[in-house]
């Protein structure tokens, strides 16, 4: 089934990573309430979906039934994968996406991720296990190689294609390099030389301009964002608007800030459930902190706080009082 991505004729499309322990369903959800082409689940390992092992099917509330969602497996048997994918279309999955790129040596080291990169052949068999398995478009995530002795995404990429793969995103490094350096754009121009179907360029892409050089110098036919996101949920819509020409979203400042921080805050907790929703909102609230420059020793307090109402009640102070004027309230 090939894949089209909403208005692909009119401009490049803007996907939203996935990221563990970071795209949970509630980021995801507010992601796309700002705007997004498509938007990537956390990385699901396959046998651990399917045998249902505890934590795996509460993180695998996948909204897979949702428009513009992706749901992204990962191992190296090809029974398992097939068949986690087999479950995912039956909840509804519109597009399942094949972990090629993640660096993480746990997963790594289980031979999955970007060390299927090492061994292209039985990549080859995860591919048409999984197309074989489903009828929804199947995806597929690499880097550029495992290191710069082999770099062959481009013939993967067209090896996966000729296997039914419907459209490649492509990590702007290799494994070896995790995120240091930066991310490779002109190397990605490769892989969509050696394919017909589209291309998504990834790695380091921050903004509008960034996103427009990394479509320039690969070619690619849409850009996906990661880390650029955290504590930015907007950061997509800004970028889809630059490149559609239309006028940028509405960035929530104050106590339209405040009101958007608090309902996420109030999803992640109901969610994860109080206790491990105020351990999995810190790093989203600390993200927050950061883009308003929050004053150290209250961002502290409220990191440290383990009551949602108290937290609720100090938000606005950390996310709309400048700091100067917090220091100088407490001198």
């Amino acid at each position: 089934m090939s894949f089209v991505f909403p208005l692909q004729a009119a401009r490049s499309a803007v996907c939203l990573a996935p990221l563990a322990g970071i795209t949970d369903r509630p980021f995801r959800d507010l992601v796309g309430r700002f705007g997004a082409d498509l938007v990537v689940s956390e990385m699901v390992a396959s046998q651990e979906m399917v045998q249902a092992k505890p934590g795996v099917r509460e993180r695998a509330e996948l909204g897979a039934d949702q428009a513009r969602t992706s749901v992204q497996l990962a191992g190296r048997d090809t029974g398992w994968i097939a068949e986690a994918a087999r479950m995912i279309e039956g909840q509804g999955a519109r597009v399942i996406d094949i972990n090629m790129g993640c660096p993480a040596k746990k997963v790594v080291g289980g031979l999955s991720g970007s060390a299927l990169m090492r061994e292209p052949d039985h990549a080859l068999r995860l591919v048409e296990a999984v197309v074989g398995a489903v009828s929804v478009p199947v995806t597929l995530k690499m880097r550029l190689g495992w290191d710069d002795h082999s770099r062959n995404a481009p013939d993967l990429a067209r090896r996966a294609e000729d296997a039914g793969i419907a459209l490649v995103t492509v990590h702007g490094r290799t494994r070896c390099q995790f995120y240091k350096g930066r991310a490779d754009w002109a190397a990605i121009a490769a892989v969509k030389r050696a394919v017909t179907i589209p291309v998504i360029a990834n790695g380091d892409i921050t903004g509008p301009a960034t996103a427009r050089e990394a479509l320039r110098l690969s070619g690619a036919d849409g850009v996906m964002i990661g880390r650029g996101a955290q504590g930015r949920p907007w950061l997509l819509a800004q970028v889809l608007a630059d490149l559609a020409g239309t006028a940028p979203p509405v960035v929530p400042q104050g106590a339209a800030l405040t009101a958007m921080v608090r309902r996420h805050h109030g999803e992640m907790l109901e969610f994860y459930g109080a206790d491990l929703g105020l351990r999995v909102a810190r790093k989203h609230l600390g993200w927050y902190m950061d883009g308003a420059a929050t004053a150290p020793e209250l961002r502290g307090r409220i990191l440290r706080a383990t009551d949602a109402g108290e937290i609720a009640r100090m938000l606005p102070e950390a996310l709309e009082t400048p700091p100067r004027q917090i220091e100088e309230a407490a001198a």
